[in-house]
């Protein structure tokens, strides 16, 4: 009766991770991925191809336009703003000088002296600048789904643009490395895992 127990025990556990397997073995299993329409108004359709071509990059998965043959769906929402970003700056600079002399002298019988200097200088000079530049940021929320609507994986990456990028590829760029980056940690964690046991056989003397 033990032993018949045991192996109920056993085998409803492997059925158990079967059908729930932990996130890191499930992402470990996803080969084939479908990448659905994202919610967000602008960018969110742009922002869908560019997700497609950079997780394509990663040489991981396959992407499929069918996503009943898709192991997991990527679902979510993208957003890109634009907005003008306005600096003024004012300088200003002022110097003055200034020098003066006099002298007057006179005497009853009409002799007299007179002397005078001035002097003055001023510089003053103002200065101000003011520059527009456009900007913009983008954002996107994901998740991946696998076939009985499970949430397998999710990440959240935000962008205001790079050197050689726009806003909106820099994040396509950033959630594909991040699942690449996921996906590879847990394919070699499950190639490192060892297989479970199988299930004893259950002697007819149990029955």
């Amino acid at each position: 009766m033990t032993r018949l127990l045991l192996a109920l025990l056993l085998a409803i556990t492997a059925q158990a991770v079967e059908l729930h397997p932990p996130p890191d073995i499930a992402l470990a299993k996803v080969r084939r991925i479908y990448v659905d329409q994202l919610g967000g108004g602008a960018g969110s359709d742009q922002m869908r191809d560019m997700l497609i071509a950079a997780i394509q990059r990663s040489g991981l998965f396959t992407l499929t336009e069918n996503p009943d043959r898709a192991d997991a769906s990527l679902r979510g929402s993208s957003e890109q703003k634009f907005f003008v970003d306005e600096h003024q700056t004012s300088d200003s600079i002022g110097i003055h000088a200034s020098e003066g002399t006099g002298s007057d002298s006179r005497a009853s019988f009409g002799a007299g002296s007179s002397s005078r200097q001035n002097l003055s200088t001023g510089i003053s000079q103002n200065e101000s600048s003011h520059s527009r530049e456009n900007k913009q940021e983008a954002g996107a929320s994901v998740r991946l789904v696998d076939s009985d609507g499970d949430v397998i994986w999710s990440t959240t990456q935000e962008s205001s643009g790079a050197k050689f990028r726009t806003a909106l590829a820099d994040v396509a760029d950033k959630v594909a490395r991040r699942l690449a980056e996921e996906t590879k940690a847990a394919r070699a964690a499950q190639a490192l895992s060892p297989s479970p046991p199988p299930p004893p056989p259950v002697s007819p003397s149990a029955k």
